[in-house]
């Protein structure tokens, strides 16, 4: 008896262990599990998801096909040319029309980790002037994120950029998506985009 109960209770953590590993959102081979909206280029070269203004220099979004609601996502990203992107959370498009929260990704200066409502409320909350140095530019960044009912935290290579809680995100549900910004001339390459629920 004693015996049966160490084994139920070492395969009992293995599963809670398995559990709270998450899963990886994009496998570096292709892009099953996404969906691309608009004509923006996505592609994986090298094991590394790569965002490229297309010649239409409009949106474009790769969303995930399945919504999640509480989780923490993890990913690092690298910029070039203008490099303004962003990661949507609890989003819904419809063609290039996106409503939702994104975590923004942008050149120096210009709020990485700050909140903005697409459609909506425009900049809900921006990280303070001394964090806009935790981006390196050109280097890849690693970002994470984490939502919970109605509150988000932005970390940016392990600073916290933001912490903000709001009722209407704590309302919704929907698609992760990664944003190319219009405009054209944008480059942006993804890789580890890692995800555990909560």
């Amino acid at each position: 008896m004693v015996k049966k109960a160490s084994l139920f209770a070492v395969m009992f953590s293995l599963l809670f262990v398995g559990c709270q590993s998450g899963k990886t959102l994009f496998n570096g081979k292709n892009l099953d599990g996404w969906k691309i909206h608009g004509t923006e280029k996505w592609y994986v070269e090298e094991g590394v998801l790569v965002s490229e203004s297309g010649p239409d220099k409009k949106y474009g979004y790769l969303a995930t096909t399945d919504n999640y609601k509480n989780f923490e996502v993890t990913l690092e990203f690298k910029q070039e040319a203008d490099g303004n992107s962003g990661v949507f959370i609890r989003s819904e498009i419809d063609g290039t029309k996106i409503a939702g929260w994104q975590i923004e990704v942008a050149p120096p200066n210009l709020h990485t980790g700050g909140i903005y409502e697409s459609y909506g409320r425009g900049w809900l909350v921006k990280p303070s002037e001394e964090k806009e140095e935790a981006l390196k530019y050109g280097e890849w960044n690693k970002l994470k994120i984490r939502v919970h009912g109605d509150r988000i935290i932005s970390w940016l290579n392990g600073v916290e950029m933001v912490d903000f809680s709001d009722a209407k995100i704590g309302d919704a549900n929907g698609k992760i998506a990664l944003q190319i910004h219009d405009g054209g001339g944008i480059k942006v390459y993804w890789r580890n985009i890692k995800l555990k629920a909560l």
